[in-house]
């Protein structure tokens, strides 16, 4: 009996602990659903809550005919005027910035509106040059049809030329913006300032905190850090075509109308004792023509602006405005700029060195131009003009330029960490050469990705079959096919493949091996890869792999078909090896990454007889390749992956180059050749290939980064 009752009380203990057990575990399973739920809503309702969503907002209609009428009341208040003293840092909410990323600035334009007075008369008319603004920023990376995500507000109001408009009004105008707040982080745009007669520096509006990027600042009127100095727009500048005559006639030129009285004197005098300097004015027995000018003494008769391309400097003298037009005349002529204006804020200072595009005279100083012009030398005279050049071109040669230039410098301000360096916007690449790999960071940034450069010529479907391929690799930025076949068109546009990555194809001039190492203006990422039309072998985990050890190695060429050179003791010359072997001391450039400085030191700083005679023997760019690179910075390259084969699958024999044994032998006398002109051996050897971590490692239970890297 007491067994019995000890049985029964043993299994009723052991029933109350697995029902405990059951209670505790039912317990902490609804505890934990209801933590993953809460996270989820959690996570929905602050994503929801936080992310823009834009396609709920129209995007502005700049081009609208009947637009909504907005009369202002005598009850408008005014705008507080300008504040003098305005920084990033006191007129500026950076917090509304940073919501279309931590490297962009996104701009919000107000639409457009009718704004009356109360006759009915418009206050505000759009400019061509206006809208050519308005749709650049549109049309830009950098616009949101959101005001809520906006770092940055422009309103639709034409405030260029200051004579056209009335300040009152527009004040009026600007202090009714639903998002004006004192002009906190709006931008206003002008570039003729003032009115007579003082010709005020800056626009008479009542900006408050506004940035204004406007065309005349002086050193007082123009916030540092803060405004951004822009050019005066030139009409006429935009119609000068680049052609020049043989030689410059005249070391200087004055073309200005508009002179002050007491340096036209001091000019006259020097015109009048010197041919160096041709005087002109507005011709006196005729209408006001702009396109003539004459000389002040003899009257002969010049055609405006043509007569500036036959100068090698121009004047461009202070005048009742501070700005001219003819500074974008002279550049755009291509003759170097002598200014004469104490106080100027030239355009795009913060950014612009405009040392190194022009002279600079101070105006008590103006007697001795002559002299300080003929101290110029040579090579500084050469030196600024292809510099002012490059500039016209890049930043000030048309509205759209000038729109993106300024964008360019306002999102720099507002995001100082993602700021190009002096360098990139005061050195052009085919003078100084892009950025020295040497100096990039121990491992080169991920996020830019690469540009694959297809050489082709007349291989439609593999040239196909690479593409679809080559998008497929998480990094691609963009795809340049260099097209070499000056006998056959490209295919239409409707036949390529339809990819999600840039693309864009470029004709060359010659069927030329080093067409393939230009450094194109596309090339816009710091790496790419050159490969052949034929190499479809390879995997997006190969090509993937290879591009994140080039990153750690960004002053190498990394690939993957390798070839090593030999020397022969019999002919006592070196010999081009393509038997597999475990040494290894070129890459070729079939598929291969480098940085692009190397494209640029090939086609300008390679010795040209190395180049030449790649184009006349139709081989061994490549090879030349590896000698530049081997030869600059002392390193082997680096074979990457295993595979070993790149033979075309598609391709017949008499389609590739590699096949004909004349090409191998010229292989060898290229090593040879190339060596005597350099003086050396240049190429270095190494026994090394990188694989992936977990390469050919199975049964681990650990995912693979690459798991289709190719066999042999």
């Amino acid at each position: 009996m007491a067994a019995d009752l000890l049985l029964k009380t043993s299994k009723q203990a052991k029933y109350n602990i697995s029902y405990r057990k059951i209670l505790y575990q039912r317990f902490f399973v609804g505890l934990l659903l209801f933590i993953v739920i809460s996270l989820v809503f959690t996570v929905v309702y602050v994503f929801s809550g936080s992310v823009p969503r834009t396609n709920f907002y129209e995007v502005v209609n700049l081009e609208a005919v009947n637009l909504p009428i907005q009369k202002l009341s005598n009850d408008y208040a005014f705008s507080a005027s300008r504040v003098l003293n305005c920084t990033y840092w006191n007129c500026f909410n950076v917090y509304k910035c940073g919501r279309g990323g931590h490297d962009k600035i996104t701009i919000y334009i107000y639409p457009p509106k009718d704004y009356r007075t109360n006759d009915g008369r418009s206050v505000s008319h759009f400019s061509r040059e206006f809208f050519e603004i308005l749709e650049t920023i549109k049309s830009s990376k950098y616009y949101t049809p959101n005001p809520d995500e906006a770092c940055l507000f422009v309103p639709s109001i034409d405030t260029l030329n200051q004579n056209t408009f009335s300040s009152s009004h527009i004040s009026q105008v600007l202090q009714s913006l639903k998002h004006w707040n004192n002009g906190e982080n709006h931008l206003i745009f002008n570039m003729v300032p003032g009115s007579e007669p003082n010709y005020n520096t800056v626009i008479d509006l009542n900006t408050s905190y506004a940035v204004i990027a406007g065309a005349g600042f002086d050193t007082w009127t123009f916030r540092y850090g803060f405004d951004i100095s822009i050019p005066l727009y030139s009409h006429i500048a935009s119609n000068i075509n680049s052609t020049q005559p043989k030689q410059k006639d005249y070391l200087i030129i004055s073309t200005q109308i508009n002179i002050p009285e007491d340096y036209l004197v001091e000019l006259q005098g020097i015109a009048s004792s010197s041919n160096d300097l041709l005087l002109l004015d507005s011709c006196r027995n005729e209408r006001i023509d702009f396109t003539k000018r004459c000389e002040y003494t003899t009257g002969k008769q010049f055609a405006y602006p043509e007569v500036l391309k036959h100068g090698l400097f121009c004047l461009v003298v202070r005048s009742a405005r501070l700005i001219q037009t003819v500074l974008m005349d002279v550049l755009a002529s291509q003759c170097i700029p002598i200014i004469i204006a104490d106080t100027i804020v030239m355009p795009f200072n913060s950014h612009i060195d405009w040392n190194r595009i022009a002279i600079f005279i101070s105006e008590d100083n103006i007697k001795n131009v002559l002299k300080i012009v003929h101290s110029v030398s040579k090579e500084r005279r050469g030196e600024l003009y292809w510099q002012l050049r490059w500039v016209y071109e890049r930043y000030f040669s048309n509205i759209e330029k000038i729109t993106m230039t300024t964008l360019e410098i306002l999102n720099e301000k507002v995001f100082p960490l993602s700021a190009r360096m002096y360098e990139d916007w005061n050195m052009p690449e085919h003078l100084y050469g892009p950025v020295n790999p040497l100096f990039l960071p121990v491992t080169a940034p991920k996020a830019p990705g690469f540009t694959a450069v297809i050489l082709t010529y007349d291989r439609v479907d593999s040239l196909f079959t690479l593409i679809r391929k080559l998008v497929r690799t998480p990094s691609l930025a963009k795809i340049l096919v260099v097209w070499n076949n000056q006998k056959l068109q490209p295919p239409p546009a409707s036949e390529w493949p339809v990819i999600n990555k840039p693309l864009k194809v470029i004709r060359t001039k010659e069927n030329k091996l080093s067409n393939r190492f230009f450094p194109y203006d596309d090339i816009e990422t710091e790496c790419q890869l050159t490969i052949d039309d034929d190499i479809i072998m390879l995997t997006p985990d190969e090509l993937e792999f290879g591009f994140d050890v080039w990153r750690e190695f960004p002053d190498r060429i990394v690939g993957f078909p390798s070839r090593l050179h030999v020397w022969d003791n019999v002919t006592a010359t070196w010999k081009y090896h393509s038997e597999w072997t475990n040494e290894i001391s070129m890459v070729l450039t079939g598929a291969a990454f480098h940085h692009k400085i190397w494209s640029w030191y090939y086609t300008y700083k390679m010795p040209s007889e190395i180049r030449q005679w790649v184009d006349d023997n139709f081989n061994c760019e490549d090879i030349a390749m590896n000698f530049l690179v081997a030869n600059v910075t002392r390193k082997a390259p680096i074979k990457v992956t295993p595979r070993k084969k790149f033979k075309c699958p598609e391709c017949t024999n008499t389609e590739m180059l590699s096949a004909d044994a004349k090409h191998m032998t010229q292989r060898s006398a290229c090593i040879d050749k190339f060596t005597k002109i350099y003086g050396h051996m240049a190429l270095k050897s190494v026994e090394f290939r990188a694989d992936p971590l977990q390469y050919r490692e199975t049964g681990s239970g650990i995912p693979q980064l690459y798991p289709e890297i190719g066999a042999l």
